[in-house]
């Protein structure tokens, strides 16, 4: 009786141990595989990957409501009742311990099996052969000229009531492109979710997420027309296995501005406007390039400000900023948050590559 007892334990001992060692197992391979991109490129981005999106996207697409936000719901609940049960002394803080470790490990662990080990593919660049952008001021002018002519020429106003219109033009966007940006299509299915949290999300400066877990498309509900469909197509773009924020608004810039539709294009423009304007703060003759800007882009663009101002909470801003930043930095996206901004330099090499292809 006495040796099966400590041969139960030696078990019990196991199983409570067995997801922290498999997360141990888990992080190794990530830094393994920051080293060799070209292997995750082969083997997981390419060929695991788009089976799991495709298992992960049928079963979720099932369900009208987010299955990421009530999880993490759940996990709010489960960790108030453990801090209750603890504080009344139903259960010992050595079992509260044990308990948020393996909860803590098995999340890990799936997080990066079900996506997160697309961070460490080959930059865009090297995985399409494109030539690297240089620092040049004349390319930059050009093509902040090149947005500006596309955002005053496609200006439309943009109605939330065509969402699911957008959202099928946007597939068949990606499917078209899906050989130039080497992306797996249809890699699953993208069936669009409103974050149950929306008003929190947006005090915080978050309009849109791709939820990993299960693989699933997130747009808040609190987003302006005028970005709804590059915001999607962001988000899109990180469902078809793209870390890099960069690359995302990259693609949903060549996915919008690539389509027939005035609505994608407009909205693709006014995103990367703000990118381009940003970076070019510093020049003596800023001015006279927002006089270039049609009185209604304007209008669009003060009207954008203002409304995310509105919502936004200065606090919960600067907090999910930081904590962005760090997540990005701990999954080698070097730049942390300010990767979005490196879309400017991206879309110069991209519109080379492109003029390259077409001569």
């Amino acid at each position: 009786m006495r040796k099966k007892l400590k041969e139960f334990n030696w078990l019990r001992f196991i199983v409570r141990v067995l997801p922290v060692i498999a997360a141990v197992i888990v992080f190794l391979t990530t830094r393994l595989a920051a080293k060799h991109p070209e292997f995750v490129e082969a083997h997981y981005s390419t060929v695991i990957y788009p089976v799991i999106a495709r298992l992960l996207s049928s079963v979720s697409g099932i369900f009208p409501f987010s299955l990421w936000d009530i999880f993490w719901a759940l996990v709010l609940i489960f960790l108030l009742s453990v801090i209750i049960l603890a504080l009344f002394r139903k259960i010992t803080p050595g079992r509260v311990f044990i308990r948020l470790i393996q909860a803590v490990s098995v999340m890990y662990i799936w997080f990066y099996i079900s996506w997160g080990y697309n961070y460490f593919r080959p930059d865009i660049s090297t995985r399409l052969a494109w030539e690297p952008a240089q620092a040049d001021e004349a390319e930059f002018r050009s093509g902040l000229d090149t947005i500006i002519f596309g955002a005053n020429y496609s200006y439309v106003k943009i109605d939330s009531s065509v969402y699911s219109e957008m959202d099928s033009l946007i597939e068949d966007s990606f499917s078209e492109k899906s050989d130039l940006f080497g992306i797996t299509y249809p890699n699953g299915k993208r069936r669009v979710k409103t974050m149950v949290f929306s008003r929190f999300m947006a005090k915080s400066g978050m309009n849109g997420y791709f939820g990993p877990f299960f693989n699933e498309v997130h747009i808040n509900a609190r987003l302006l027309p005028m970005d709804y469909p590059f915001a999607l197509a962001h988000e899109k773009a990180h469902q078809f296995g793209i870390g890099s924020e960069a690359e995302a608004n990259l693609i949903s810039y060549s996915v919008c501005t690539g389509s027939d539709d005035q609505r994608l294009r407009y909205s693709a423009y006014l995103m990367i406007l703000l990118y381009f304007l940003d970076d070019a703060s510093g020049f003596k003759d800023y001015g006279s390039y927002l006089e270039k800007i049609d009185k209604r882009v304007i209008k669009d663009l003060i009207y954008r400000r203002d409304y995310y101002r509105s919502l936004q909470n200065k606090t919960l801003d600067k907090v999910h900023s930081a904590a962005n930043d760090a997540y990005l930095k701990a999954n080698s996206i070097k730049a942390g948050v300010d990767d979005y901004n490196q879309v400017v330099a991206l879309i110069i090499s991209y519109n080379k590559q492109v003029l390259k292809n077409n001569m």
